[in-house]
């Protein structure tokens, strides 16, 4: 696995570990086995309420805190320059980290209208060594744009929901301008029947692969980074090995055409509030 090189000099692992809905006991326990089948790129967020899960997972895994890349968000309800702040070090504090390899604004909530405010404080806890890397989530052109002009500072990342029946070409396409690299949550088209479709599974027959790995290579060779979550051990594993082959220029195409531009969750950044 080749990793991706962020726009600020760091290295980030080429797929992750989503993590919604791992919590407890059992949720380590899945995390834990995620770790050890390879998985570099852990992602949680506050709004999950399993950091310290997490937490748990990364400091007991044996692996060394700097072959690990833990990321978190922050929520609406820590919106604003002190609150982004303290939201870090809350989830440092409940994680028992000394620092977060990414952390994310998880949606604009634009009508609060404190999301560049947010984003200053996240651009000081970079600075104060909290996290190394910042970026956002589920952030469209005209948010990105204020953040650039009125901060100067680009995100690294920005995590959106994208699978092949919800491509985002236009929102893709910016990222890529502003070499913000495009993570997908929802990869594998949760709250769709993607998993369903005869075109994706002819080319799983043809190529030998299951249908979520055709889909997480599609996604891989179009240069972004998958998030898949599961809490079946095979499926995790399964989920890795779509590193050592590529999918024809034909099975891309046919792929690329799956796009309805329809979002299975229908959240649209615009309106849409999450505290």
């Amino acid at each position: 696995m080749q990793n991706h090189t962020l726009r600020d000099g760091k290295s980030i692992p080429p797929i992750g570990l989503g993590t919604y809905g791992l919590k407890g006991s059992e949720g380590e326990v899945v995390i834990g086995e995620a770790i050890r089948a390879g998985y570099r790129l852990i992602d949680t967020a506050v709004r999950y309420e399993n950091e310290e899960t997490v937490g748990n997972a990364v400091n007991r895994s044996g692996v060394d805190r700097e072959e690990l890349f833990v990321a978190t968000k922050v929520p609406g309800a820590d919106h604003g320059f002190d609150a982004a702040i303290e939201s870090v070090r809350g989830s440092l504090e409940r994680m028992k980290l000394d620092y977060l390899d990414l952390v994310l604004i998880h949606w604009p909530n634009p009508s609060q209208n404190k999301y560049v405010d947010t984003w200053r404080g996240l651009i000081s806890a970079r600075d104060e060594g909290l996290v190394k890397s910042i970026g956002v989530s589920n952030f469209l052109p005209e948010h990105l744009d204020r953040l650039i002009e009125e901060t100067g500072e680009t995100p690294v990342v920005n995590q959106v929901e994208l699978n092949p029946y919800f491509q985002q070409e236009t929102l893709r396409d910016y990222n890529y301008q502003k070499a913000i690299l495009t993570e997908c949550w929802a990869p594998l088209g949760r709250k769709t029947d993607l998993l369903q479709s005869q075109t994706l599974a002819d080319i799983a027959k043809e190529t030998g692969k299951t249908i979520a790995q055709v889909i997480l290579r599609w996604e891989v060779q179009n240069n972004l980074l998958p998030i898949p979550k599961s809490s079946n051990i095979d499926r995790l594993r399964a989920n890795l090995e779509v590193f050592d082959w590529e999918l024809s220029d034909d099975h891309m195409e046919q792929i690329r055409m799956l796009n309805t531009g329809n979002s299975g969750f229908g959240f649209d950044p615009r309106d849409h509030e999450e505290f």
